[in-house]
């Protein structure tokens, strides 16, 4: 579903959403009130999702948290409004962590946030080359 922005005339389609602002009718093609914003970086987007993209959608008072899932690696990186309406980054990282959304209460662990998605083997440790 599309984003509508404050200023009217632009739109961003984010990979996920989550609204609960009851303005945000259902039957409409956007919506305006987003509490939650997940964008999956690729590498031809991340500069501008982390850039231009992330400074327009601080433009939405309802947004609470913008959150960016690599798709090259176990991280993601979640930025939350804080007082004074400063933005504050948490990364969580490693196949291991547990993402943290408060703007909806609720935890992910990233091991079920890329369950579907193959990131290819690490690559070898000094420790794992044979020795001749």
């Amino acid at each position: 579903m599309k984003v509508k922005l404050a200023e009217g005339k632009q739109f961003f389609y984010p990979d996920l959403t989550v609204t609960c602002d009851s303005d945000d009718d259902p039957s409409l093609t956007y919506i305006t009130g987003p509490k939650l914003i997940i964008e999956v970086l690729s590498e031809s987007t991340e500069a501008y999702d982390r850039g231009k993209k992330f400074q327009d959608y601080r433009t939405l008072p309802s947004l609470q948290e913008y959150v960016l899932i690599s798709s090259q690696d176990y991280l993601v990186d979640v930025f939350r409004r804080a007082e004074n309406n400063l933005w504050v980054l948490e990364s969580y990282q490693g196949e291991d962590a547990i993402a943290q959304f408060q703007s909806i209460d609720m935890n992910a662990p990233l091991a079920d946030i890329y369950a579907t998605v193959d990131l290819g083997e690490p690559p070898d440790s000094p420790d794992d080359t044979p020795r001749s």
